[in-house]
């Protein structure tokens, strides 16, 4: 799996296709969560999450790992001047030997609906492993909506948008896997979900349980 076609690009592509409303999910809760030492961000592209989490967490240690290099490297650029200590990593976050430390945030914007059941499963496992106890993890992703005309919608536009990226990125996954689940076995619970777009966008807060075992 690669973006590094689609880097670019991806920008424009996000505007004309959504507006602001992927990049309002992303920050949803990041004025509201407790400021961070250590912070994991997977997936990011091409830094826009990266740049409002530096602002509001100018000490933070970030690692921000992503599978394109071209996305990384705009993601640099982005940042600028304002990096702080930020790791720039580029791996495939299943193969990826995480640092010995423990991350008191975790980020996966619009990431985990790449991999298949059980990649998911076991990189979600591979995270929580490295989260320490009370850490807090931010994802927005799609869904499916519940009922009705959106869920017919939100129906039509996924399979639209996984046929797309499964030949322009090599995708792994042929649909959406929740991760709900995965996430509650391994000691996070869902302290906040908001959606968005009719349903087919949510932004999450998750929590660690200080006392759970990874």
């Amino acid at each position: 799996m690669s973006f590094d076609v689609l880097a670019p690009h991806y920008r424009w592509m996000e505007v004309v296709l959504a507006g602001e409303k992927l990049q309002r999910c992303r920050t949803t809760f990041l004025d509201r969560i407790p400021i961070a030492g250590n912070v994991l961000i997977l997936g990011e592209g091409n830094g826009r999450f990266l740049v409002e989490c530096r602002r509001k967490m100018p000490k933070a240690r970030i690692v921000c790992v992503d599978a394109s290099a071209r996305m990384l490297g705009l993601a640099q650029r982005r940042l600028g001047d304002n990096g702080g200590p930020t790791e720039f990593v580029r791996a495939d976050a299943l193969a990826w030997a995480l640092p010995k430390v423990n991350f008191d945030l975790i980020v996966t914007h619009f990431f985990l609906d790449c991999f298949r059941p059980e990649q998911l499963e076991r990189l979600i496992a591979k995270i929580a492993g490295a989260a320490a106890p009370g850490a807090t993890w931010l994802l927005a992703d799609f869904q499916a909506a519940r009922t009705g005309l959106a869920r017919v919608r939100s129906k039509v536009i996924l399979w639209m948008m996984y046929r797309f990226f499964r030949v322009v990125t090599r995708l792994p996954a042929r649909e959406l896997t929740s991760p709900d689940a995965f996430l509650e076995r391994h000691g996070f619970k869902l302290a906040e979900r908001r959606m968005a777009e009719w349903g087919l966008i949510h932004s999450d807060w998750w929590q660690h349980s200080l006392s759970a075992a990874t």
